[in-house]
This record gives C-alpha cells, structure tokens and sequence, in this order.
C-alpha cells in the first residue's frame, strides 16, 4: 500500500434484498491511519456495507476495494472484523477458542499463546481463561470477542457497535486501546448509532440514512458546514458585569441560561465580534466567549429529518 492509497474505497455501491434496497449508490473513502465512523440509524445499510467491505455480501453494483486491491484471502489476513452480533462458540473455553482464531488469521500457536495471555490480562479475564463462553456475562463475552479481533494485529479493523454491553470503565479501555492502534497507523472503522461516541473518537465521518451517504467528511469540516446551513449562530458566555449589553436586541435575538454559562442566540446580520468588543469596552470580566458549534448528534437529528422529509415529498409527488 503506498501513502496515497486509500485504506478502504467503496465506489458507487448497491445492494438489494429482495426488492428492498438497503444500501443505494453509497461511496465512500477512508484513509490509512485513521478512525471512520460509519454512523446512521438502525437499519441505515451499515451493517450490510460493512458486510460488503470484508466481502461477506457481495454489492450488486460498484466495486469495494482493501488497500487499493479487490478482497483476496491474502487480504482477509490484514482485517480484524468485530460484528454487531457475537459469534463464538458457546461450549468451547475462551483460551481455546482465542487460539483457534487467531491460527486462522495466521498467528502461530507459540506466539498466539504468549498474546492471549497479555491481551486476557489487560482486559482482567485472566481467571475467565478456562471458562466456557455462555458462563461470561455480556460484557465479558464482548471484551473476548474484541480480543479475537485484533489478536492477529491486522492493518484494518472494523468495529460494529464495540461498546455493546460494556460499562464506562470498560468502554474507555476499548477505547484507549482503538488509540493506541491509530497511533501504530491502524485504520479503524467504528459504526454506530451513538453520536456522542463517534464525536469523540472519530477523525471523518460517513452518515447514512435509507442507504444513502448524506453527510461525509471530515468532523470539524462536516460541522463548519452545518453551521453555515443555519439561520441562527449562537455564542456560549461565562461573563461578570455585562452591564446591559445583552438587552440590545439589534444584536441579540435572545439569552438563555445554561448553569453558569449563557448561550447567546444572535440576529440574523450581528457580528459576534462586535458583541466582544462592546463587553471588553463595558469593562465586563469574560472567562468564556466561544461559538456554539453544533454537536454530531444534532446534525445526525437535523440530516435524518430533512433525508426523510425529501423522501416523503417524492413519494407523494
């Protein structure tokens, strides 16, 4: 793979089930070294193009392609593929069935054996070794699951809802480990429905929605975006003495309260700069004047809605 290419380019692909299209037209590009998140509703076409990426479902128009190539066994080795829907082997010991997959993906059984161990013992399963897999508790089941995944230490890995069943202490250890992966110039593609999530941890997005990409790029970029699209700009402030120059309604549409910050909603022409100039020239102490940048998950409501809105429309047309 050179450094232009692509880890992962999916190319105007479609798939149907049935009469049923799940993913329509859907391209996308992830770059080496990066975090994806693939986001979108329940039912969105996710799952199926992620089934489609690891060659699992074939698309029945456009072309998937792993590190510029067309998916090969060879490449199978350099993906490690977590799906939504555990997998393992109920009656087969957690060691065991560690072992098994990664002399799958290649590992050999000496060197396997030495990393289930490290991995068993970062994820506190050490005692769980010799147990059998439907006497873990789901969060268990899910830290095993992920270990199977990257064991083999791939060059992609494809998370579909990791953090399933997972507590807080044990989601920032999943999520420290996807860090440290990046940081060794692993490629990471993180689906969910969780926004919060993927604004933390994500470098560019693809949201879709009915099988459609409706938001790609780049957060901060997909956000300035947003934030140009809307009629209003808001200003967070945490300020002593304001000395009325929030009551100017040439500037200010409204004040609302937030703890101790108050979120500014602005008039339609006002220059937020204007607005600073006059509070610094009041004499008012500001700990905290900064833009309201639009959150992923009220873009995620916000681009579902008007998708869904556009459908409707067509189809009553």
């Amino acid at each position: 793979m050179t450094a232009m290419t692509n880890t992962i380019s999916v190319r105007n692909v479609s798939k149907y089930f049935g009469d049923f299209m799940a993913v329509n037209d859907l391209s996308l590009e992830v770059a080496p070294g990066s975090i994806f998140g693939l986001l979108g509703p329940n039912g969105a076409g996710k799952t199926t193009t992620i089934r489609m990426i690891v060659n699992i479902t074939v698309p029945d128009k456009g072309e998937v392609l792993l590190f510029g190539e067309k998916m090969s066994a060879k490449l199978q080795e350099r993906v490690g593929y977590l799906p939504e829907d555990r997998g393992l082997y109920k009656k087969m010991p957690v060691g065991e069935q560690l072992l098994f997959f990664a002399t799958l993906k290649g590992v050999p059984k000496v060197k396997a054996s030495k990393l289930i161990d490290e991995w068993l013992e970062r994820m506190a399963m050490t005692e769980w070794k010799a147990k059998k897999w439907e006497e873990l508790s789901k969060g268990m089941q899910q830290k095993i699951q992920f270990i199977s995944t990257i064991l083999h230490d791939p060059d992609l890995v494809i998370l579909d809802e990791p953090f399933s069943g997972l507590d807080p202490i044990n989601s920032n250890l999943l999520k420290d480990i996807v860090q440290e992966m990046k940081a060794r110039q692993k490629t990471i593609i993180f689906s969910t429905h969780l926004m919060e999530q993927a604004e933390q941890m994500c470098d560019s997005i693809c949201l879709v929605n009915r099988g459609r990409g409706i938001v790609q790029g780049q957060i901060r970029e997909v956000k300035r975006n947003f934030m140009r699209d809307q009629t209003e700009q808001k200003i967070a402030l945490d300020a002593e003495n304001v000395n009325g120059i929030l009551d100017d309604q040439s500037l200010i549409k409204r004040v609302t309260k937030r703890n101790h910050l108050m979120e500014l909603t602005l008039q339609e022409d006002a220059n937020p700069q204007e607005i600073l100039q006059r509070l610094v020239a009041a004499g008012t102490t500001i700990h905290r004047f900064e833009m309201v940048e639009p959150t992923l998950n009220e873009i995620f409501i916000e681009s579902v809605k008007r998708t869904n809105d556009i459908s409707r429309t067509a189809t009553d047309e």
